[in-house]
């Protein structure tokens, strides 16, 4: 079997640091909010180019107070896509607003900044594009947009730690970032962890009162707040990860150009567009195809498992229905959601592994899809 994605070779190989690591927390006397999680928030925005950082629980709590710290409440619009995790849009939920979706380019499967534009309304107060697979969206067309309008930007940074955008790290180019380490992220802690990234001072004295019921001392509240707070063994283990990050997107990377130069000009296979002036850190390596479906079934059928992110926009899931958007409304994102299929990728695959992939899917439309291995 070709996993998806395993973490499983890499513990393996580094289980007795980890350990130790492990070990020497718990032996600090010291669990929460303590020296890892500061070390580890000071470690992070400097590698997203920013000042300031907050660890929080989760990803989506990273998107939530990310928000909140933006003043986005009830009555308010945020204008996002659907072509995403629900998380994305069940965070802009949480904080009483509204989200307002855009459809994404084609080639990128990323938010067309084209259509902001006629989206804005006076409840519009912030834009939340999403870094799809490990690639930037096109900050400056957005921001060019945004601000004259005097929107706040909120980057959801999960699928993308390290990306860059014309030189520029993700997360420090809006107002606020909001990165994802659930386990098969690009930096991925043991579980769940996330971290909420800004320039600017305010919103990240606001976003570390926000993630601790609201105070800055014990037992007293300034504001109304919540409890996100990210726990000293991820921080000290997402801080030994990220000294490994750049070996671990160096080999995502070759893996990636792996696949491009096996699959190019195969059947009815679209392979991901890598902008000129951005890098890609390829958290997912996702083709596109119509006979997508069957596909998946074949290779499955050979022993390699594959991911569709996502099969349903988020816009016409029954969850959201209450929003009142219909097939037909986002069409390049539904286009898409027909035909994307994630390949495994992850920094243990061996090159041997991606080539039996590539011969099983030319095996697949040299022979129409019969069932069996080639």
């Amino acid at each position: 079997m070709i996993s998806y994605w395993n973490y499983l070779g890499d513990y393996g190989r580094r289980r007795e640091e980890i350990l130790r690591i492990v070990d020497r927390v718990f032996s600090s006397g010291r669990l929460i909010l303590g020296g890892e999680v500061e070390s580890f928030e000071k470690r992070f925005s400097s590698f997203c180019g920013v000042p300031f950082g907050v660890g929080v629980n989760s990803g989506t709590d990273a998107l939530f107070l990310g928000l909140k710290a933006l003043g986005v409440g009830d009555g308010d619009e945020v204008i996002t896509v659907a072509n995403t995790a629900v998380p994305t849009v069940a965070a802009i939920r949480a904080t009483g607003a509204t989200p307002v979706f855009v459809d994404v380019e084609e080639k990128t499967y990323l938010m067309d900044a084209s259509l902001i534009r006629p989206a804005i309304t006076g409840k519009t107060k912030c834009v939340l594009p999403v870094h799809l697979f490990g690639q930037a969206a096109d900050m400056d067309a957005i921001a060019a947009v945004a601000a004259p309008a005097g929107l706040r930007v909120l980057e959801d940074c999960a699928q993308a730690a390290g990306a860059l955008y014309r030189g520029r790290p993700v997360g420090g180019i809006g107002d606020v970032g909001a990165f994802s380490f659930y386990p098969t992220k690009i930096l991925g802690a043991f579980g769940d962890a996330g971290m909420v990234v800004t320039k600017d001072e305010g919103l990240y004295r606001k976003v570390r009162r926000l993630r601790f019921y609201g105070m800055e001392q014990a037992y007293y509240s300034e504001e109304e707040g919540y409890n996100s707070r990210l726990d000293e063994v991820q921080a000290a283990l997402l801080s030994f990860a990220l000294s490994n990050l750049k070996e671990a997107v160096r080999k995502r990377r070759e893996l990636a150009a792996r696949y491009s130069e096996g699959l190019r000009g195969i059947g009815d296979v679209g392979l991901p567009e890598v902008c000129e002036d951005r890098t890609h850190q390829f958290y997912a390596y996702t083709i596109s195809t119509g006979r997508r479906d069957e596909l998946m079934r074949f290779l499955k059928e050979c022993g390699i498992e594959t991911k569709i992110n996502y099969p349903a926009p988020v816009h016409v899931m029954r969850g959201y229905a209450f929003l009142g958007y219909r097939p037909g409304d986002l069409p390049v994102t539904e286009k898409m959601a027909a035909r994307m299929l994630s390949l495994p990728l992850f920094p243990d695959l061996l090159p041997a592994e991606v080539d039996e992939v590539v011969d099983r899917i030319t095996a697949f439309f040299r022979t129409g899809g019969r069932r069996g291995r080639a």
